[in-house]
């Protein structure tokens, strides 16, 4: 049993700025709560702006003795990372759930996960390559190297606070750039803890820092601006994301930008719906169903609806709601009120525009932000909840005829990070894969987010990719020379 206190007291307070921990500048701070009770976790500080231009500082100063680094060293180093955090899997999963809420056993698959992105980039690292060919016209030689895009900015968000930190450090450290980190102020405990386990590996100081902050504008957009600065990655809410491409566009920055989703969940007549259910419990309720890939509008073939809202509401009901800390909890609390609130709003709006709550709809028990897992059926189709990202556990049903308005209702929307299918024929699977205006399509399946595979989306969803053979080439640019013969 881990000492939740001595887990809390271990985790540093401070800025991680150029290889040392320090409070900020103006001494202030920021308090970490545990929404599942509402009590204060921690105090840590609070950077101002001058904060964040030393860790710009401490970056730019150390590219370029860490591009130099050796690829198979900087390999090594996330490989021990890796291994850490899978020998820490307990201590990491509490922090998470003590911070976020999610459940312990989601927060150790989220360990699992997150490590992967470090054992997959250090094996990266050393396979960064160009090439090298005659002319076509015979008169000179080409040759392309792949070098560091630079110092980067990476600004995380509080859903999964470990896995994705590691998805952006990873194939930076394999590339060989320079970091500032800013994570969620909700969930920074679990970043702090990652940065201490890195130091400890041997990023050698100034390669990577973190700035947490309760005034996130104010610090960002100045390192944003500056010159020096390379790379911008952020995941997050579309609007922010909007906001930070218009101040980035003054330094032409590289973007990597994974933002707001709306993912359709298609159910076709053919489908096996035993398995269905089970996909959807996967797609709908991962991490309370605060996660970008969350199954956020359920379309099901009229002939099988009945069957698939009957099994899926009473596996929803079956749920049990409660402290994530605690033994046989499968949902935890919204991180906070504004998060609860504003599903609570989208459920009771669907309600009054007619649809049926067949599972949960209201608040759940309990001093912390629980919303209980629910089933709509009969959801109208311009419904607030069947535009917006819910982001909680909230499920609407509504019924489609053809497979044809089943892939207009899907791409009938802004965003396009990924969708769901499940039919048993496998032409319609590959039909239905190349019609779906996203980036991401699992077919038969809840879930798809793997180290190995590019994630990320089109249109309003963002765009660059992370993780898989595209993750690291995100951090690198292309340099062409013409050599004469």
């Amino acid at each position: 049993m881990i000492d939740r206190q001595a887990l809390l007291d271990s985790v540093p307070k401070g800025l991680y700025i150029d290889g040392q921990w320090r409070d900020s500048s103006d001494g202030t701070t920021l308090e970490v709560d545990n929404p599942a009770t509402g009590e204060v976790l921690a105090t840590i500080a609070s950077a101002t702006p001058a904060d964040g231009m030393a860790a710009l500082d401490a970056a730019v100063a150390a590219q370029a003795s860490w591009a130099k680094v050796p690829p198979r060293e900087r390999g090594e180093i996330l490989r021990t990372a890796y291994e850490k955090i899978v020998e820490r899997t307990e201590e990491f999963a509490l922090l998470m759930t003590l911070e976020m809420g999610k459940p312990l056993a989601e927060a150790r698959g989220e360990v699992a996960y997150g490590a992967e992105f470090f054992r997959w980039f250090s094996e990266e690292a050393v396979r960064i390559h160009g090439r090298y060919s005659v002319a076509p016209n015979g008169a000179s030689r080409l040759l392309t190297m792949k070098q560091p895009v630079g110092p980067t900015l990476m600004i995380t968000p509080w859903n999964f606070p470990l896995a994705m930190g590691t998805r952006k450090i990873g194939p930076a450290i394999a590339a060989g750039c320079t970091m500032v980190v800013k994570p969620a102020s909700q969930t920074p405990l679990t970043m702090l803890a990652l940065v201490q386990l890195l130091e400890e590996c041997g990023v050698p100081a100034g390669v990577l820092n973190v700035i947490t902050t309760a005034h996130t504008g104010e610090v960002m957009e100045p390192i944003i601006r500056d010159p020096r600065l390379r790379k911008l990655t952020f995941t997050g809410s579309t609007q922010v994301g909007q906001r930070l491409v218009e101040q980035s566009a003054q330094g032409l920055l590289r973007l990597s930008m994974e933002l707001g989703g709306n993912a359709p969940f298609i159910v076709f007549d053919d489908a096996d719906i035993d398995a269905a259910v089970t996909g959807a419990m996967l797609a709908k309720m991962r991490n309370i169903g605060e996660a970008c890939t969350a199954a956020n509008r359920f379309l099901v073939h009229e002939s099988v609806a009945a069957e698939f809202s009957e099994k899926f509401a009473a596996r929803m009901a079956a749920l049990t709601v409660g402290d994530g800390t605690k033994d046989g909890i499968d949902v935890g609390p919204l991180v906070d009120q504004k998060a609860r609130d504003g599903v609570d709003a989208l459920v009771q709006e669907a309600v009054a525009a007619g649809a049926k709550v067949v599972v949960g709809g209201g608040h759940a028990e309990g001093p912390g932000w629980f919303y209980q897992p629910t089933v709509l059926t009969d959801v109208p189709a311009d419904a607030r909840i069947a535009v917006e990202e819910i982001f909680g556990p909230v499920a609407p049903i509504s019924t489609f005829q053809t497979e044809e308005e089943a892939l207009t209702r899907a791409n009938d929307t802004a965003y396009g990070l990924i969708a769901y299918a499940f039919t048993r024929d496998l032409a319609r699977a590959l039909r239905v894969s190349e019609a779906l205006e996203f980036g991401m399509v699992g077919i038969n399946q809840g879930v798809v987010s793997n180290p190995a595979a590019p994630f990320g989306g089109v249109k309003a969803s963002g765009f660059g990719r992370e993780g898989g053979f595209e993750g690291i080439d995100e951090y690198l640019e292309v340099k062409y020379v013409g050599i004469a013969p």
